[in-house]
């Protein structure tokens, strides 16, 4: 593994070191002691070429990308950590699991230290490209939305990493849970621009209170980061845009919350159309 650190730049081919070292722990559920971002020469378009690279092995044992996960849908974070736009992960056929019924059981092999999210999941019916787009226009590429459970898990030591730690690891993506899909007509456009950055949501586990959050939270509204992160895939990776048929998880609603085998956890919403969510972890 990669752990030790040179005076050197980073040389060309290390983005495919990393992605192995990466790949490696993701399979074992080992830990990263150095994250990339404290070796000389790793940047934010290393780990973009690192994501692209997991991608790759990820395919190659025969898994599809399904979506795209967010990360850092918070601008004053931008300036912070210097970021010009929020960043994102793929997600996988074998990750995002659809809930029945609303309640969902999940099992999830080489955990090393979770966190649960709730997110506002989309489904993309057309292609998410535009520079500019409104929160309008971007329910009008969409086919349905839903509440979803995003479950993060951290290769590195007490959870500390930078943006581009984040993209070179899976986006941190471990599992994504997706509650009842409703489909986002035409007419519901309108209500949905008001609702989608006021809407609360209730997070319990094991029936007591955790934290309260809302839409604005996702970028001041889940639609307005689901704008923002096409337009951001198509300044960086033009040949891989935002796709039809894309899911996309737009980002945490709450803090993320340590979890562990034995929990449930439910999700409760205040204005907007969706019934709660119940994800049990065992």
């Amino acid at each position: 593994m990669l752990h030790q650190t040179t005076k050197l730049s980073m040389p060309h081919n290390e983005a495919e070191n990393v992605a192995r070292e990466l790949f490696s722990a993701y399979e074992t559920g080992t830990m990263v002691a150095v994250p990339p971002s404290e070796r000389p020469g790793f940047n934010l378009n290393l780990a973009y070429e690192v994501e692209a690279k997991l991608k790759q092995l990820r395919e190659t044992e025969g898994h599809r990308a399904v979506g795209r996960k967010v990360g850092y849908a918070n601008r004053a974070l931008w300036r912070v950590l210097r970021l010009e736009t929020l960043v994102w992960a793929h997600m996988y056929d074998d990750t995002v699991h659809f809930s029945d019924g609303n309640t969902a059981t999940l099992s999830l092999a080489h955990r090393r230290s979770l966190k649960v999210e709730p997110e506002i999941v989309f489904g993309l019916k057309q292609p998410l490209t535009g520079e500019g787009l409104d929160a309008a226009a971007a329910l009008a590429s969409t086919d349905w939305l839903a509440i979803g459970f995003e479950i993060i898990d951290c290769p590195f030591p007490e959870w500390k990493f930078q943006p581009s730690d984040f993209v070179a690891s899976f986006g941190l993506h471990a599992a994504l849970v997706i509650g009842e899909r409703v489909q986002v007509r035409p007419d519901q456009i309108p209500g949905l621009v008001e609702a989608l950055p006021i809407f609360k949501v209730r997070v319990s586990k094991n029936a007591e209170f955790m934290e309260a959050g809302s839409g604005k939270n996702s970028l001041k509204s889940p639609a307005l980061c689901l704008a923002e992160l096409g337009a951001a895939i198509k300044r960086r990776i033009p040949t891989q845009p935002l796709s039809a048929g894309e899911i996309v998880s737009s980002g945490t609603l709450t803090a993320g919350h340590l979890t562990g085998a034995g929990d449930l956890w439910t999700v409760e919403l205040e204005g907007l159309p969706l019934p709660p969510l119940t994800l049990r972890l065992t």
